[in-house]
Formats: C-alpha cells, sequence, structure tokens
C-alpha cells in the first residue's frame, strides 16, 4: 500500500512545502546576485543588503497569514516588524559604513533566529520538518555573534559576508521542503500559528 505525499498532506503541509521550497530559490538567487554583482558594484550590493531583511518580513507576513493570521501567529509577527526595522536600520547603517551594517545585520540574525526557533517549536507537533527550522533559528542566533567578532577583527567586509548565511538559510530552507515532500507531514491538521 504507498500513497503520494502531495495527496496525502494536509493543505497546511502543502502551503508549508511550497513556502519552504520558495523561500530556499530566493536565498540561492540572492547568494548568486551577491557574488556575481553585488561584490562588484557597491550600489547594488547595498540594494541586496537591505533586500534581505526586506524579503525576510515580506515572506514572513505571506506565511502568517496562511498559517492562521498575525495574532495567531506572535512571533512571526515580531519577525514581520523586526525585518522590516532592520531593512531600514542596515540602509542607514550603510550610510555609515559596511561595517555598522554589518553590526545592524548581526543583532537582526540573533533576534530573527531566536524568533525562527520559537515559532519552529511552536509548530513541531501540528507541522512536519520544523527541526531544521529549529536548526537554522540557532544557527542564525550563532552566525549573528560572528558577525560581530568579524567586524572587531576588522576583516575586509562587503555584500558577500552574508552570503554563507543565506546560504545555511536555503539549505535549511531545501532540507524542510524535501522533508515535506518525502515524508508528507501531519494530515487533516489545522493551520498552525507561528
Amino acid at each position: 500500500m504507498s500513497s503520494r505525499p502531495s495527496s496525502s498532506a494536509s493543505p497546511q503541509t502543502q502551503w508549508l512545502r511550497t513556502y519552504y521550497f520558495t523561500r530556499a530559490g530566493v536565498s540561492v538567487a540572492w547568494i548568486g546576485l551577491a557574488v556575481a554583482v553585488g561584490s562588484r558594484s557597491p550600489v547594488f550590493g547595498a540594494l541586496l543588503f537591505v533586500a534581505y531583511p526586506a524579503w525576510d518580513a515580506l515572506a514572513n507576513l505571506i506565511d502568517a497569514r496562511r498559517s492562521g493570521g498575525l495574532r495567531a501567529s506572535p512571533t512571526q509577527t515580531v519577525n514581520i516588524a523586526i525585518s522590516a526595522v532592520t531593512a531600514i536600520g542596515v540602509a542607514v547603517a550603510l550610510t555609515i559604513g559596511m561595517p555598522a551594517a554589518i553590526e545592524v545585520f548581526g543583532a537582526w540574525a540573533i533576534l530573527s533566529g531566536l524568533l525562527q526557533f520559537a515559532t519552529g517549536i511552536r509548530r513541531w507537533k501540528v507541522a512536519g520538518a520544523q527541526w531544521a527550522m529549529v536548526l537554522s533559528g540557532a544557527q542564525s542566533v550563532l552566525a549573528g555573534a560572528f558577525f560581530f567578532k568579524r567586524v572587531a577583527a576588522g576583516i575586509p567586509l562587503d555584500v558577500t559576508t552574508i552570503a554563507p548565511y543565506a546560504a545555511f538559510g536555503a539549505f535549511y530552507f531545501l532540507v524542510s521542503a524535501v522533508w515535506l515532500t518525502v515524508r508528507g507531514g501531519p494530515r487533516n491538521v489545522a493551520p498552525v500559528a507561528g
């Protein structure tokens, strides 16, 4: 007896699978642009730098709305606000210099990582592949601390400094998407809060 994951998965699991594949794809595209263009063009690099937390805010907003609404997803709601403020903060910090922008981004990586960790924990019992989201959140916290260490060490910085961070994010989103594709996830579950 065999069943295909796509036919047995709940609508919420199907949504999360699509969402995680999309997040992975956007991250990979962002890395490609950062390395190919952003590293050579400071203006384009700055735009990419600001776009990263702005995209995170938008993605969390879309997911929260598909997962029961903003009130039902308090960790994502807070993450949306923090990511939007960070996009503005990075833009302002870039007028001071790349080290300041990396520090703003590092603080955001820590906060958003904690919120992603909390979202994964909240979804754990009702949605599959959340172990990868919990690991991703924890790694984001560590990466944020690492950004501060790089600034303190005086290492040359540009938009590609955050490319490994984006790569790990893409990896965890892809793992979650594949896991939900292969395993299907819980059946007949209600929309989950973040």
